[in-house]
């Protein structure tokens, strides 16, 4: 199949193109860079297995080619990364939904949406069924971020109310593996680098605030799970074990053997408390569940961030 990935050259989505170029799909990368990182898709561009586009999906998408799906994950997602871009953060969620919306719809294409547990906001249930409506601040320090998705999957899901197209909405919690920045200020690789440092690991507020972190090879099976089924559904993706902040700093502080102590500071505004999927859909409609355990996927993951400051 001819594929369209925006924001293919970043974490995440430059692991899909990984998996699907082993499928032996023709991939086309769009991604302006601005958070994404050329390199890690050099392996195949230079092997001639993808076309890369730079391109800002807020601006009108041409494509000669066929095209069988088109995936949107182009956006900053890390709250350093959406706090620098605001603007651009919510022209991707719109503009840019619209723009890969037109692009599905002119080509007759498949169409995949990665929208984020953050819609769920600060939830007032647990776990965060698809169902939940969220409860977010639409004006808050995340709201950029929030709202832009939101935004997103209202615009996929009028396309498919109205124009039929083949859609659908994966909602994706944490997730974790090589290739993330080191500098986006996210918490896992934070207390990687500290860690490995034997630095202060910081932790924001009294560390009892919950997550739940998938490894990235899970994430893109749920993602690829999701495109292949013929269920146009909202999907959570990630995995349903909780632990509490302070059990992720302990657990990393006990892998990486340091020395460091974990110092706290004070909880960001509006940074939710809970997060915790409810994954019973995937499961039961995608055959799809996480298989790789936090401290083999923690373990992978810091090998991976060595190599990157040794």
């Amino acid at each position: 199949m001819n594929i369209l990935i925006s924001g293919g050259a970043g974490f995440l989505g430059s692991h899909i193109v990984d998996r699907l170029v082993e499928k032996n799909h023709h991939i086309f990368v769009l991604d302006n860079l601005l958070t994404g990182d050329k390199t890690n898709i050099n392996e195949h561009i230079e092997s001639n297995n993808i076309e890369f586009l730079n391109h800002d999906v807020q601006n009108y998408i041409e494509v000669d080619e066929d095209l069988d799906v088109v995936m949107h994950l182009a956006s900053a997602a890390s709250p350093k990364a959406y706090t620098q871009f605001p603007i651009n953060t919510l022209k991707a969620g719109s503009i840019g939904t619209i723009n890969t919306l037109g692009l599905a719809k002119n080509k007759k294409a498949k169409y995949l949406l990665t929208s984020t547990s953050e819609i769920y906001g600060n939830p007032k249930e647990s776990p965060q069924k698809e169902t939940y409506w969220g409860n977010v601040n639409p004006i808050g320090p995340r709201s950029m971020y929030d709202e832009a998705k939101r935004f997103s999957e209202a615009c996929v899901t009028s396309y498919n109310n109205i124009h039929n197209l083949n859609t659908r909405i994966v909602r994706l919690f944490n997730t974790y593996g090589p290739r993330m920045k080191l500098n986006d200020g996210r918490v896992v690789t934070n207390f990687i680098y500290q860690a490995l440092k034997n630095e202060n690991i910081t932790v924001y507020g009294d560390g009892t605030q919950t997550r739940s972190f998938c490894f990235v090879t899970d994430t893109v099976e749920g993602i690829i799970k999701a495109l292949d089924s013929n269920s146009g559904e909202v999907f959570n993706i990630g995995n349903s074990q909780e632990i509490t902040v302070n059990q992720l700093a302990e657990t990393i502080i006990k892998l990486t053997n340091s020395s460091s102590k974990i110092e706290y500071k004070e909880l960001p505004i509006d940074d939710p408390l809970k997060r915790k999927p409810d994954i019973t859909k995937a499961r039961d409609l995608l055959d799809w569940q996480p298989n790789v355990g936090l401290e083999e996927g923690l373990q992978k993951t810091i090998n991976w961030v060595n190599s990157q400051i040794n």
